[in-house]
């Protein structure tokens, strides 16, 4: 048998619109920000190595020049990749503000509201600074 207080739900104090609308808006800057650098690295992956440094003869690069080029690729990848896991981020926050606002903002783990500055700051945030410093301390000891 339910009594009057279990059968009360709580009701989850969603976020003023106001700020949603704000957080939604940095969320889209820096996705449009995140997909322009992406293109850029596509620039860079597409172009050829003779190209890329504005030398268009057949003939080969000496070799330091050839591991200089390889260097500068694998730099590009590392940023490409690290931008297309941020994209992700970036995504993923979206998904969650508009499938559930009254959600967005609160942390993952303890419940807990985001503070405003965090997710100013951080706008794909999931954490509360807390949970997120347990988190990261307990990587750091492991």
């Amino acid at each position: 048998m339910a009594t009057a207080a279990s059968s009360k739900k709580t009701k989850v104090k969603a976020m003023p619109k106001k700020s949603l609308q704000h957080f939604e808006k940095r969320l889209l800057e820096e996705r449009k920000r995140v997909l322009k650098e992406l293109g850029h690295y596509d620039e860079t992956f597409g172009s050829t190595p003779q190209g890329a440094d504005g030398d268009l003869s057949a003939y080969s690069f000496h070799m330091a020049d050839q591991g200089t080029d390889a260097m500068e690729r694998e730099k590009a990848f590392l940023f490409a990749s690290q931008e297309g896991r941020f994209l992700w981020h970036i995504d993923e926050a979206l998904r969650r503000l508009y499938r559930n606002p009254e959600q967005f903002g609160k942390c993952h783990n303890c419940g807990k509201d985001i503070s405003f500055e965090r997710l100013d700051a951080l706008p794909h945030a999931r954490y509360c600074i807390e949970c997120k410093q347990r988190e990261e301390d307990g990587k750091r000891q492991a």
